[in-house]
């Protein structure tokens, strides 16, 4: 049986290295990007390789979509030459950028950053490559529980994400002629270096967190890993146009 592929952007550390890893314990064969740090990179796709699965790691900078196209033809000469194929599974739209900032110190060229990585990079990274995703694959995106509950200084970062989470769902729906899935996932405060690693590090912070969590601590990139992968399970596929937090129950 052909092992399906799933192409992750960010996935040489984070969250998106943690579901590369989850997918790969389930047999699926991984595409990665990274930003700059190819070591970092090679060192995932040696890990990934570890465990059974066929792993590739291209340079990517998600914010720079004028390169998208070249990305593409980069993508699809990696499948032909690496897995034997010319279409992807899935599709996992994980880099980002985290940015904690007062709503009225924020800066234009915060903003840009911001809307460059977060919103203009999957919107048009996914349509340069549906080409290359098969009918009935699925498309995951990566919003934030900062788009349902306020903290100051994360104005401008949720904006971004709530703009995703409805343009998840205009994707569901577009793309469902070719059944395909869309869905996004919102995790809460996760343990990582993410934003300076504030939450894994900053232990008034922590404890702030897990007092306001249902289920009484911060997250661990594994929930986050093994969410991402619990979407892309075959008995999942009814499922399409959601927003599904991981959170633990933040806020509730």
């Amino acid at each position: 049986m052909t092992r399906k592929i799933a192409l992750i952007t960010g996935a040489s550390r984070g969250l998106g290295r943690n579901a590369a890893e989850h997918l790969a314990a389930r047999g699926i064969d991984i595409i990665g990007t990274y930003h700059s740090k190819a070591d970092e990179a090679q060192s995932v796709v040696a890990t990934l390789e570890q465990a059974g699965v066929r792993a590739a790691m291209l340079q990517l900078d998600v914010s720079n979509s004028a390169s998208f196209a070249a990305f593409a033809g980069q993508l699809a000469d990696t499948l032909k030459q690496r897995f034997g194929t010319d279409k992807l599974d899935f599709l996992v739209n994980n880099a980002g950028i985290g940015l904690n900032v007062p709503f009225s110190e924020t800066t234009e060229a915060q903003f840009d950053q911001l809307l460059n990585i977060q919103l203009k990079g999957p919107f048009f990274l996914t349509q340069h490559l549906l080409a290359l995703l098969k009918d009935g694959g699925r498309i995951v995106n990566i919003s934030t529980g900062l788009t349902r509950f306020a903290l100051p200084g994360y104005a401008a970062y949720a904006a971004m994400k709530g703009a995703m989470e409805v343009l998840t769902r205009y994707q569901a729906k577009e793309l469902g002629a070719r059944g395909i899935r869309v869905n996004i996932l919102a995790p809460g405060a996760i343990e990582t270096d993410f934003g300076g690693g504030v939450v894994r590090d900053n232990q008034q912070v922590n404890d702030f967190i897990a007092g306001n969590t249902a289920l009484g601590r911060v997250g661990l990139p594994d929930d986050i890993g093994a969410a991402i992968a619990l979407l892309l399970e075959d008995g999942n596929g009814w499922i399409t146009g959601q927003r599904l937090e991981v959170s633990g129950g933040m806020f509730l």
